[in-house]
């Protein structure tokens, strides 16, 4: 539906916004099909009254979330609920793990939202170094001195980047809906998996 010739989904959705009159884009990862409808309100509010060109979402890490894990993609807020960074490894680190007070993780959603004359801005730079070693998209931002609004959810959501993952995405759907083991598993042979 769009060119394949994109080097993210950022870029992939300019490409539609470009066709949109809008004044507010929203791009939800296909990887996160768990974002809540609060998440997205909250982002578009923000926009809305704010005077940020972008935002996103994060919240604190959860207890039982490996850090290390470079699928978690951390961030770093200032003060203010801005970016100062994003990154596949443990940032901030904490070098002294008996300091008393330790800044909290916090795992970053795979959502944004922008004001399109924004985006299509964003999407007309090249990629930037740090986007290209850390292959985060939105650092494209930050190498250019702008900024990302943070808005700080209460419940992490679990992206899918792995086959792990994926099965228990599967696995956590199917009991919300009620499915039974039997029905799982017609469906399964229904649709060839």
């Amino acid at each position: 539906m769009t060119s394949s010739s994109h080097v993210s989904g950022t870029d992939r959705i300019a490409e539609v916004a470009r066709s949109l009159a809008d004044g507010i884009v929203i791009n939800i990862q296909g990887d996160e099909p768990e974002i809540e409808p609060e998440t997205i309100d909250a982002l578009i509010g923000r926009l809305e009254t704010g005077q940020e060109e972008m935002a996103t979402a994060a919240t604190p890490f959860p207890r039982d979330a490996d850090v290390a894990n470079p699928n978690l993609v951390k961030v770093v807020l200032d003060a203010e609920s801005r970016a100062i960074y994003f990154s596949r490894s443990p940032i901030p680190f904490h070098r002294d793990s008996t300091h008393s007070h330790r800044p909290a993780y916090y795992l970053h959603q795979g959502i944004y939202a922008y004001r399109r004359d924004f985006l299509l801005q964003f999407a007309s730079w090249p990629p930037a170094p740090l986007e290209q070693a850390e292959k985060l998209e939105q650092l494209r931002v930050l190498e250019r001195g702008r900024r990302i609004y943070v808005v700080k959810t209460n419940r992490a959501v679990h992206g899918i980047d792995t086959p792990e993952q994926y099965e228990d995405f599967v696995k956590r759907y199917r009991e919300a809906e009620g499915w039974s083991s039997e029905a799982a598993g017609f469906q399964q042979l229904a649709i060839g998996t």
